[in-house]
């Protein structure tokens, strides 16, 4: 098989399988001999934060000459973003190869595609010999596919907040818990600063395991330039926005650190390297400036209250054009209701997604609290002005588009 066809099996898979993921991983990976056993991991959980950490990490290896490796998700344009090696995506031919040599296995489990697509991730890591694997989650920590590993070098737990609470519990206690999966006896932990319900959950966890961490404090993070400074250290330079940024890639620094005590060949000139060239797309990425246009993968209450803060502090007193598509499932009239009073006008976009939320319930909610609201379903329409350059898109209003991160990905297609 091809790999378009190969990959279109591997993503029509259903979204749940009939056992947890990481039952489902432990019996995959037995069946291709257990390539996870020869690799070491930093193990990425949090309800936001993740990925960017996870690029600043990679940003960091690779410039100190490690081995590296990289599974996140979910892509934006194309499957093989979501597992990276040695600076480069897996290749088309190796994804369908890896993909042919799974889909032929002989399982008692019913493999979702998210299994699919660790499985892959671990062949290919142990094929390029890597030293180090970076692994995000893809949905809480305990049960998690990626949590099939034994105890990582280091666990990273990124900000906490209410996301997938009908899988993962109705408090941030409970969200915790599931995170807290990921930390096993004989790792090493930092953990972002979170609300201290989470952090209770945490530093327990971390407690009763005998596990060592360290908190980020974001306090002392002071913004310098396009940067920041932390207490006894050299400066920063940072080439992602956003001022989360800043606690992400503190996370990342300390990470490393914990590396070096391990004896990586991890320096701090390539810590520093790699926070002003880590780029992670789709996260406060500017496509245009003239006209101007903002991207940001905000998809909960959480991410959305750290967009509208960023924004405040790059552009006070400013309203703003948004431009939203969200999945049902998620909390919108909480997104929502964080924007407007930012709002000048929203247009609601329906995502290319079966759990999208219509743009019309969208644009109805929104104009129900006042503000100018229009629905489009033609996303290449929406954007077209950017192209045209129409009078109206030249204003001095910005535009700034966000949610799904499904959304964002058809949008980075438009614009590649």
């Amino acid at each position: 098989m091809e790999y378009q066809e190969i990959i279109h099996i591997i993503e029509n898979k259903r979204r749940f399988g009939n056992l947890p993921g990481v039952i489902i991983s432990k019996h995959m990976l037995a069946a291709v001999g257990n390539p996870q056993k020869d690799l070491a991991f930093i193990h990425i959980a949090g309800t936001n934060g993740k990925g960017s950490t996870a690029a600043f990490l990679y940003a960091i290896l690779n410039e100190a000459g490690i081995k590296a490796g990289l599974f996140t998700s979910p892509h934006l344009i194309d499957f093989t973003e979501r597992i990276q090696a040695n600076g480069r995506q897996i290749s088309k031919e190796d994804a369908a190869r890896l993909g042919q040599k799974l889909l032929h296995l002989d399982l008692n489990v019913n493999p979702v595609m998210f299994d699919y697509c660790m499985a892959m991730a671990m062949l290919y890591f142990k094929e390029q010999g890597c030293q180090i694997v970076i692994l995000e989650t893809g949905l809480g920590g305990r049960l998690d596919s990626t949590n099939a590993i034994d105890a990582p070098k280091v666990s990273v737990i990124t900000k906490i907040g209410y996301d997938h609470t009908d899988i993962l519990g109705n408090t941030l206690s409970e969200i915790a818990a599931e995170k807290a999966g990921i930390l096993k006896k004989g790792t090493r932990a930092i953990l972002e600063s979170q609300h201290p319900e989470a952090l209770h959950v945490l530093e327990s966890h971390c407690k009763n395991l005998q596990i060592p961490y360290q908190i980020t404090d974001p306090k002392q993070i002071v913004p310098v330039d396009s940067g920041f400074s932390y207490p006894g250290e050299l400066p920063y330079q940072m080439k992602m926005s956003g001022e989360f940024q800043k606690e992400n890639a503190l996370a990342a620094i300390l990470s490393a650190r914990e590396l070096m005590a391990l004896s990586y060949p991890v320096t701090e000139h390539a810590i520093h390297r790699g926070i002003a060239n880590a780029f992670w797309a789709g996260r406060m990425e500017t496509i245009c400036r003239n006209p101007f246009l903002l991207i940001d993968g905000a998809h909960n209450k959480d991410g959305v209250e750290s967009l509208l803060k960023s924004l405040r502090i790059l552009y006070p007193g400013e309203k703003f054009h948004f431009i939203m598509g969200a999945l049902a499932d998620k909390d919108y009239r909480g997104m929502a209701e964080l924007i407007l009073p930012f709002a000048q006008k929203v247009t609601a976009v329906t995502p290319e997604n079966k759990r999208a939320l219509q743009a019309k319930t969208l644009a109805a909610y929104i104009r129900k609290a006042g503000i100018k609201a229009s629905c489009e379903e033609n996303l290449a329409e929406v954007f077209a002005p950017f192209f045209t350059k129409q009078p109206e898109t030249n204003s001095d209003l910005r535009t700034v588009a966000f949610g799904s991160l499904y959304f964002i990905g058809e949008i980075k297609k438009i614009f590649s």
